[in-house]
């Protein structure tokens, strides 16, 4: 291996390997007697039908449209190569969230350089916020993987000159290697979207932040405007190519227009009714649907009933607007809270035990030292790194927008944890130029 390498690759094998020791220390130790309940738990069971019974199913071989495919998939791909064993697929969470890890070193590197991504990557392998979901089978850490993946790939493709040289016509072999390198971040960029809004319905909507992405970089002049649409319309294309197998799947079961799966009615019938607004104050703003609705996992619950649960959701909403303003606030802030219950993480089984009560005040502390670095380093590099940080800015607009319309808490923080990070590791870029009392890079124009 030349020096050239070697420089290029010592931070990320380094990263990688200090999340995947501090990732499994996690799942050996505080997590060795974890067992899947709630959400985690039918995943669990899809798998293990699909392993066993070839039947995407939760109950007696009744095919599902309750649950994203994606994860249950992954997990079934697992269980099918190394055994029906749940451990085997929170080791393959260490691995995931390790890559993570290695992203946010990328994605640092290239706005802030070599130091300030590995400051940015040892931060990431050793904060609680990100590391305690990937001992957890819920698709958080998966969907955390593919967002940041995406938002990091979007930006290489912003960064992509579309002005380079091609190779001679002569040198087909070239032009068609040259096409295929340039192109890389466009098409994984699709793929990307179609596996994020498998894993979960809601990631369809970052179709529209590829479109609102695309009106700022075009009128930026950033990208001319018929690259712009070109890369929109390739990446809807091929992110459509993945989804809608599975659309034509669950229309086959239900002889309905399901796009991945149901539950929408039943989230939103639980983020708005009296208990959320009356009832104890432990539950205000949280999620709680009323006695009378129904499990969207249960047999016999079908799109029809979804749909019937939206507009009753709909209907409370426009008859207590007066009460709107003070939901979405509370969403907002249940937001930030530091810690959470989150029904099932592997420490939540034993509370009252010194190691979960440690876990509880590590997330406590580093989540609140993490946010505040990371409004500094909004702050700081707004000026000098806006253009850069585009697509940041972009995914954290879109997550916070719906924790607020739907509900949030600690768990639906987890998306934008590694871009906190990314933020956090700007913010010791400015302080790495103010102390070295260097001049500060030119304003970057919008």
């Amino acid at each position: 291996m030349n020096a050239k390498t070697y420089k290029a690759y010592v931070y990320p094998i380094i990263i990688f390997t200090l999340s995947i020791a501090i990732r499994l220390t996690y799942n050996i130790t505080i997590a060795h007697s974890y067992q899947p309940t709630f959400d985690a738990a039918l995943y669990d069971i899809i798998a293990r039908n699909i392993v066993s019974h070839h039947c995407y199913c939760i109950s007696n071989s009744h095919q599902a449209v309750s649950r994203p495919p994606f994860w249950p998939f992954v997990i079934s791909a697992i269980y099918y190569f190394f055994g029906e064993n749940e451990f085997y697929a929170r080791l393959f969470y260490c691995f995931l969230g390790s890559g993570t890890c290695v992203v946010i070193y990328f994605f640092a590197r290239d706005l802030f350089g070599r130091r300030i991504g590995l400051y940015s990557g040892i931060i990431a392998a050793l904060y609680p916020g990100l590391f305690i979901y990937d001992g957890w089978l819920y698709s958080e850490s998966l969907y955390t993987f593919l967002t940041t993946s995406f938002i990091y790939t979007l930006f290489r493709l912003q960064r992509s000159s579309p002005a380079v040289q091609n190779p001679s016509e002569q040198q087909w072999l070239n032009k068609l290697s040259y096409k295929m390198v340039k192109q890389r971040y466009l098409f994984l960029c699709g793929l990307l979207l179609g596996f994020i809004t498998l894993t979960r319905p809601n990631g369809v909507l970052l179709l529209g932040l590829v479109g609102i992405w695309g009106v700022f970089v075009a009128v930026a002049k950033i990208l001319p405007w018929h690259i712009v649409l070109k890369y929109m319309l390739v990446i809807a294309c091929i992110a459509a190519i993945i989804v809608i197998p599975w659309t034509y799947r669950n229309y086959t079961v239900t002889h309905k227009f399901v796009l991945v799966s149901t539950g929408m009615g039943e989230v939103l019938l639980g983020a708005y009714n009296n208990i959320i607004v009356d009832g104890d104050p432990e539950v205000r703003g949280r999620w709680r649907p009323p006695a009378d609705a129904r499990n969207h996992d249960a047999f016999g619950y079908t799109p029809d009933d979804d749909k019937a649960d939206t507009m009753r959701a709909l209907s409370w909403i426009f008859t207590h607007l007066n009460t709107i303003p003070y939901i979405l606030a509370l969403h907002f802030a249940n937001m930030w809270i530091p810690y959470t219950y989150a029904h099932g993480l592997p420490f939540e089984a034993y509370l009252n035990q010194p190691a979960a009560q440690v876990i509880i005040y590590a997330i406590t502390i580093t989540t609140i030292l993490m946010v505040g670095l990371a409004v500094i380093g909004f702050f700081v590099t707004w000026r000098l790194k806006k253009q850069q940080l585009l697509t940041v800015y972009l995914f954290l607009a879109m997550t916070i927008m719906q924790n607020i319309a739907f509900y949030s808490d600690m768990r639906f923080r987890a998306p934008i944890e590694p871009l906190l990070v990314l933020l956090a590791g700007g913010m010791l870029w400015w302080l790495t130029l103010v102390f070295a009392k260097k001049p500060l890079p030119t304003k970057a124009p919008f």
